[in-house]
């Protein structure tokens, strides 16, 4: 029997997976300070990617001795830049649970012909990190951003690993606590999280991975774009705001402005609470409804942001279409934007919840999942 409309509404029915939901108080005349027009090499260029870079070793916890740069082309070009001038001098371990994760293992298997090994799982599930020879280099994802498995904790890494760990982070950082002494490359994007603008990416190095690049030359032809060392030694000004290419200096500007408001809001503490009681309300709704679920099988691994869920009913017989028509229902009400699955992933939904969705958005959009699955069920019904 079809539901009544509920009466209240998300008030930002953003909960895309990427990009994501801006911060709450923003507003475009929160750029206005941006150094358009500028050489990013000016001092006034500088001082900003300075300031955005160290603004993100507060909030993340990130060691004084690790290097944070600023790096082109989103997640994607961050970690294909520490896959292309580490990976090589040892053989690898590489791991996938997603598309994501399965994009970085056809790299290193097809198109620099690693020593792979190479350990999947499927969809909702995770692989095994403890079965892992980490005195070989080890490439993953912390938190698979299209299947919504993420990483526990870092327990599964040891200290004394002969390897390097490269961690893929674009969905987990500013929303998950991340063990820095057990990751030497970590990356992410800005418009993840903090909801920033794409095309930018951030790699953190720990000395572990410093020393590796200024020891090692990969037997590969390096494009200039992916090139962090100059004469055996690391290019310090990439870390210090000197970025590889030319930056967005307008992207810029809005990502100091969504870190100025994580700190404003508590920082770290304040954005995974945020996530935690976002998630919070779908896990209880999912609770509530045996005809819907998580994707990730085990509630130690289920993801905080990207959250994934699949319809469980009998009487739904072509699972993609039925996910697509939900999707479409809550879109043309206005209360749910792209929310559809990932392309690659099982047919369902993935609702964001990072640190920029209002918790309170997410409690209103629970009673339209259910609106607009009693809506679908009653029109298979009728085409029946």
């Amino acid at each position: 029997m079809a539901l009544p409309a509920p009466a209240a509404r998300p008030v930002n029915p953003r909960f895309s997976s990427g990009p994501c939901a801006k911060p709450p108080t923003f507003t475009l005349d929160a750029l206005s300070g941006a150094a358009l027009g500028r050489s990013h090499r000016a001092a006034v260029g500088k001082a900003k990617l300075k300031d955005a870079i160290e603004t993100t070793r507060a909030i993340l916890g990130v060691p004084a001795d690790y290097r944070i740069g600023i790096v082109p082309a989103s997640d994607t070009g961050a970690f294909e830049m520490a896959m292309w001038s580490m990976l090589g001098q040892r053989p690898v371990e590489m791991v996938a649970w997603e598309s994501f994760g399965a994009g970085w293992v056809t790299d290193a298997v097809k198109q620099l012909k690693l020593d792979a090994t190479v350990h999947t799982a499927e969809y909702g599930e995770i692989v095994d990190m403890t079965a892992l020879d980490y005195d070989r280099d080890v490439c993953f994802t912390w938190n698979g951003t299209t299947s919504g498995v993420r990483m526990p904790n870092g327990d599964a890494i040891p200290a004394d690993r002969g390897g390097l760990t490269l961690c893929d982070a674009t969905s987990a950082a500013f929303a998950m606590e991340l063990p820095w002494d057990k990751l030497d490359v970590t990356t992410f994007s800005w418009q993840k999280v903090l909801g920033g603008e794409a095309a930018h990416g951030v790699l953190i190095l720990s000395p572990r991975a410093v020393a590796r690049l200024e020891s090692y030359t990969p037997p590969w032809p390096l494009p200039k774009i992916f090139r962090l060392t100059k004469g055996g030694k690391l290019i310090e000004g990439i870390f210090t705001g000197a970025t590889i290419n030319t930056p967005s200096m307008l992207c810029v500007e809005d990502y100091l402005f969504a870190l100025n408001w994580a700190q404003e809001i508590g920082g770290l503490p304040a954005l995974i609470a945020r996530a935690n009681a976002s998630f919070g309300h779908i896990a209880d709704f999912v609770g509530a409804n045996d005809w819907i679920d998580f994707l990730a099988t085990d509630p130690a691994t289920r993801s905080t942001t990207s959250v994934c869920l699949k319809f469980t009913d009998p009487r739904i017989a072509d699972g993609a279409a039925f996910a697509k028509a939900v999707a479409k229902r809550l879109e043309s009400e206005g209360v749910a934007l792209d929310i559809g699955a990932y392309r690659d992933a099982p047919p369902g939904l993935r609702i964001w919840c990072g640190g920029t969705v209002e918790p309170s958005d997410v409690a209103a959009l629970m009673p339209w999942l259910a609106f607009a699955f009693e809506a679908e069920i009653d029109a298979l019904s009728e085409a029946a």
